[in-house]
């Protein structure tokens, strides 16, 4: 038999690996996370290993150890490699910190499970040292796995049904909706998905200890709480250990341990119905799930989890509570008897910052219990004075904290959630926003790819609500075009509670929010401030604030974020003196488009590259905006147009000279696309969506020769594209999608040598295609209507036999073609 422990080379491999880890570390930032959770691993498993060798020594037992020390020279190449990526190559750096991940767990593995079963075969459990390095492996696994103890009144037996809580509230509907999703024909596994304290695992245990699902299972449920790195051996221990009448294996390996548990389940409980309920999932432990759906008749699994899992086509999201059911949770731990010993009014603002979160409930209803009424005065007094309700409930923040913790695996993921905190509350955010900062601050694609995938991490996780304003088919030229996310408050606020961490001048992000007669913070209107390092700033007011601003000095600002809900606003003067400004984004929140005022001079934003207005008099600040000179890209979204950019207000030489993206949405009064922009010869992208006055386009279009995009959805106004636009070589998307009043297509459509895809969806007045389109050679897809797609596919049955007709089912009210309000 050979041992696994033994020789002096697994020294010698892991302190290669530790310096590998050191080294690394200290050189590239990327991996830095991941790599100082490897050493603290490594840090752990060194006196166990020093431990074996002893033993070893002393039982005069030296035989190979080539699978452990394979296990640490393989490691530490694989950290070695860390140093050769790239970093800006986000999927190589995406890769390897998942590579990371798995070594890491393979090498905690290793230690719960092989060195267990070896030294039972072994018999070396009759020495008294292997019970020293047992207690010491408890303890590793204890700090790394977090396995949960289970206490004497929350389960019959120790891997048994968990008893209900005694008091529940909320839960009578969604307990009937999650029963019958289970029990429904066809689905053998149901994830039940929250953020943290929502009451995940309160519903599970209400669903185990139902009537019904009792009368079908019996004492075939088998309730399993994961820690968030699990092991499967031991899970399926559990299991085991949960029927006293078997006895507990020691399992060869993973593929073993699903093995025996199928004949278990199989031979000793089958054919009776059995449910797995795999409680507290972590989003790096799916692989898991897959791992349990065994092909046996009547067995179904509930897993429980923070996170959303699109690979499972059953999911139940559990919401917070209303604020009725909210009150009656909140009544119960904190008052005597569940009843009402201060003034209403001041539980029901107490209950509201707790936003329907079971959690927040309970732990500060828990918190006010037989406090004095000043107390509660106190409390309300300063969460409206902006004190978060995390600043005084540390248990509240450290439930909910995790699921943030669990994001430090990947650094520009933590980072994007906690930039979700610079928007006002209850307010949507677009993608394409969020797309501005991050392409600028982190380098992301500006197509919006890695945007949305990171927007859908975060939904995932639950830390985000991601929404779809337009249904049908999306493209790959714009990825966060129609998506918006919103944030639960209580999440909203761990950003921005997370953000406020550290001094003052150190902080990454500065987060103002001002709103009816709360002062300004002190740095705001200190005089005497010091330069601050910050790299984003964002400022929130309304309509009662009143402008003063300070000579504050934030020299290193990237991000300027400005939201508020006036008719006039005054910008801050102290935006003079960002000369890194990179992005700024301008968001009037009020029902009336705003006017600026001071916007600074050009020479002041030299460094500006992307700008975005949303409700917004454009002619207020034209002058100004048109001679930024390093500007490459600006949005404007439910402005006013007006005459801002006529001719003779402008010098078109000087007039943005690098810009290659204009995106004008939503805007009323555009009637004609003004022609000089074809004098932006740079411009690669044109977005025009639902300018629903636009009449017609420019002849000089055929200028804009490195145009790639030109969209012009829900133009419902236009009439016809120019002749020219044939002159558009590289010309790739073009979407004409409910351009109603368009009866007819260019001759010489068929020059359009480069174009690939085509959205036609809701052109009702065309009713024929120019003879040109056969010319279309590089024309990949054609994304229309029924009506429509009839015309194409005479094209691609006679010229394009490559073509991919996709047809789109449009909601024939067109009423997602509404304004979207600002």
């Amino acid at each position: 038999m050979e041992d696994l422990l033994g020789g002096p080379a697994i020294g010698v491999a892991f302190d290669l690996l530790m310096k590998a880890v050191l080294d690394v570390a200290l050189t590239v930032a990327s991996f830095r996370s991941e790599l100082n959770h490897l050493k603290s691993t490594l840090i752990s498993i060194k006196p166990f290993i020093e431990d074996i060798e002893e033993l070893n020594r002393l039982l005069n037992c030296r035989q190979g150890a080539e699978t452990l020390n394979n296990l640490l020279t393989k490691g530490e190449m694989l950290v070695r490699k860390c140093l050769k990526i790239n970093r800006w190559n986000l999927y190589q750096k995406y890769r390897y910190a998942k590579k990371l991940e798995e070594f890491e767990s393979s090498l905690l593995w290793f230690f719960q499970i092989n060195v267990q079963a070896e030294l039972s075969r072994d018999g070396k459990s009759v020495s008294l040292g292997v019970k020293v390095l047992e207690e010491k492996m408890d303890e590793i696994i204890s700090i790394k796995d977090n396995y949960r103890s289970v206490n004497s009144n929350g389960f019959s037996g120790r891997c048994g049904v968990p008893a209900v809580p005694d008091f529940v509230v909320g839960l009578d509907v969604q307990l009937q909706e999650l029963k019958s999703m289970l029990l429904r024909d066809g689905v053998q596994i149901v994830v039940l998905s929250a953020p943290g304290g929502c009451g995940k695992t309160t519903l599970a245990k209400l669903l185990c200890n139902d009537d019904g699902i009792k009368g079908i299972y019996g004492n075939n449920i088998f309730f399993q709480t994961v820690s968030r790195s699990p092991n499967l051996q031991l899970i399926v221990q559990k299991v085991f250990q949960s029927n006293k009448s078997q006895r507990v294996p020691i399992f060869q390996s993973d593929e073993d341990a699903i093995h025996q548990l199928e004949q278990f389940f199989r031979w000793e409980i089958g054919p009776a119905p059995i449910l797995l309920v795999l409680d507290d999932i972590w989003s790096r432990s799916e692989s898991i799930i897959e791992q349990f759906l065994l092909p046996i008749s009547g067995y179904k699994i509930l897993v429980t989890s923070r996170f959303v899992f699109p690979q499972f086509e059953w999911t139940y999201k559990l919401n917070m509570l209303n604020h009725q059911d909210a009150m009656t949770l909140f009544h119960h731990f904190a008052f005597k008897d569940g009843i009402c010993t201060v003034q209403k009014n001041l539980a029901e603002e107490v209950v509201r910052g707790c936003s329907g979160s079971p959690l927040a409930l309970t732990v500060v209803g828990r918190s006010l219990y037989r406090q004095p009424e000043v107390k509660w005065v106190s409390t309300v007094q300063n969460w409206s004075q902006g004190q978060s309700i995390y600043d005084t409930n540390m248990v509240f923040l450290s439930r909910l904290k995790t699921s943030l913790d669990a994001l430090d695996e990947m650094a520009i993921l933590k980072n994007c959630f906690l930039d979700l905190g610079l928007f006002p509350e209850d307010q949507r955010i677009p993608a394409a926003a969020l797309m501005d900062i991050w392409v600028e601050l982190y380098n992301l694609d500006e197509g919006g790819m890695y945007t949305l995938i990171y927007l859908h991490e975060l939904s995932n996780r639950n830390l985000v609500n991601l929404t779809l304003v337009r249904k049908d088919d999306q493209d790959a030229v714009d990825y966060c075009q129609d998506h918006f996310v919103m944030q639960h408050d209580l999440l909203r606020e761990l950003a921005i509670h997370q953000s406020r961490q550290g001094s003052i001048e150190r902080r990454e992000r500065l987060i103002v929010e001002i709103y009816g007669n709360a002062s300004s913070p002190e740095w705001l209107t200190d005089q005497k401030q010091q330069p601050m390092n910050a790299h984003i700033l964002s400022i929130s007011t309304d309509d009662a604030f009143c402008s003063n601003w300070s000579n504050v000095q934030l020299p290193d600002v990237k991000v300027l974020i400005l939201n508020f809900q006036t008719k006039i606003y005054t910008l801050p003067a102290f935006m003079e003196r960002m000369s890194r400004l990179t992005v700024l984004l301008v968001t009037n929140y009020g029902f009336t488009r705003a006017h600026l005022d001071n916007f600074p001079l050009p020479s002041q934003l030299v460094n500006l590259k992307r700008l975005r207005f949303e409700n917004i008099s454009i002619p207020s600040i034209a002058t100004s905006i048109l001679q930024l000179k390093n500007l490459q890209k600006i949005s404007m979204v439910t402005c006013e147009i007006g005459k801002a950019f006529e001719v003779s207000t402008i010098s078109i030489s000087y007039t943005w000279p690098i810009l290659n993206e204009i995106n004008i949405e939503y805007c009323d009064d555009l009637v004609e696309m003004p022609a000089w922009f074809c004098s932006l010869i740079h411009l690669k992208k044109i977005d025009l969506r639902y300018c629903q006055e636009l009449v017609t386009l420019p002849t000089e279009l055929e200028n804009l020769t490195n145009l790639e995009v030109l969209s012009l959805q829900s133009c419902t106004k236009l009439l016809e594209l120019p002749e020219s636009i044939s002159g558009l070589r590289r010309l790739m998307y073009v979407d004409l999608s409910d351009c109603v009043e368009m009866d007819h297509l260019p001759e010489q459509l068929g020059d359009l040598c480069g174009l690939r895809t085509i959205r036609m969806v809701g052109c009702t007045a065309l009713s024929e295609l120019p003879p040109s389109v056969m010319y279309l050679v590089q024309l990949e897809r054609v994304i229309c209507d029924e009506e429509t797609a009839y015309l194409w596919e005479v094209v691609k049955e006679d010229y394009l036999d490559r073509l991919e007709i996709n047809v789109v089912k449009e909601d024939k009210n067109l009423n997602w073609l509404h304004k979207i309000p600002p």
